[in-house]
């Protein structure tokens, strides 16, 4: 079956293409790598505020002839979708506006996806063209306590945000990997306690123990500010301890599906619009 590129409400002005240049990578585990972009596109990057910022990535169909240098709105108003560019969701790790660079984080399995072996082989000079960021989390501030859940794909915002947080803030964050030796180092404030949660190599979408981890632990008293992101199978269980034994408010939680297991991002995003596809 053939994959159609996701079609997007996004316009122009609204998430505008920035040309960067990759000037070095990080292998920073086993599954994971960091890519690291700047250049003279750098001056074309607004950064929104936010501390989970995404982007969308733009992987150029092979065979496609495009125009030079590459437009990826101009090539949208112009070429049948079939034919335009695919794009991958990724969020920033890391803006540095004094050093004019940038850091998105990989899940890398192999030759498994589009993204990941590009960041794998990416070397410095290489072309990393994206539009945006959007976004729309920041931790709230006057929360007593966060609580952060996710797999891999939800890593690097997860991690983002703990070290945005406050030095007095207090929390628990709970992160599910492929492996022990998938575990980062995340700088996060000493009331914040990370539990790291292993599938042992079982395949990442597949188990329960995210939801069983955060349904299972004790919460601090007070009132939470929950971020919780990554497949989307998991988001699910996710919800019900939330809402339903929890009785959390939906204003208190930011809760999202980055994937689903067995789906490719265009497909996975088509789903978002039927039943089977909403959180």
């Amino acid at each position: 079956m053939s994959i159609v590129p996701a079609d997007t409400s996004a316009t122009k002005k609204n998430r505008p293409q920035v040309n960067l240049t990759v000037l070095r990578t990080e292998q920073l585990s086993p599954h994971m790598v960091r890519v690291v972009a700047g250049g003279d596109g750098f001056a074309d990057f607004v950064n929104n505020g936010f501390v989970d910022r995404y982007v969308k990535i733009v992987f150029p169909q092979p065979g496609v002839d495009y125009p030079s240098p590459l437009d990826l709105w101009a090539v949208r108003e112009s070429m049948p979708r079939e034919q335009w560019p695919f794009t991958r969701t990724y969020t920033l790790r890391r803006v540095d506006e004094a050093a004019r660079e940038l850091a998105i984080d990989f899940v890398v399995h192999g030759d498994e996806g589009l993204a990941g072996p590009w960041a794998a082989k990416a070397r410095p000079g290489d072309a990393l063209t994206f539009t945006g960021p959007g976004g729309a989390y920041n931790p709230n501030p006057e929360a007593d306590w966060y609580l952060f859940a996710g797999d891999e794909a939800a890593l690097p915002a997860i991690a983002a945000s703990i070290e945005s947080l406050p030095a007095q803030a207090k929390g628990l964050a709970f992160l599910e990997v492929g492996s022990e030796a998938d575990i980062q180092a995340i700088n996060a404030p000493a009331g914040v306690a990370i539990t790291w949660r292993s599938r042992k190599g079982t395949p990442a979408g597949s188990s329960d123990l995210l939801a069983k981890a955060v349904a299972e632990a004790e919460w601090p008293e007070g009132t939470v500010d929950v971020f919780a992101h990554g497949e989307r199978g998991y988001m699910k269980a996710l919800r019900e301890v939330f809402f339903k034994q929890r009785g959390l408010d939906r204003r208190q939680v930011s809760l999202s599906g980055y994937w689903a297991q067995g789906r490719v991002e265009d497909v996975f995003q088509a789903e978002k619009k039927l039943p089977v596809g909403q959180i």
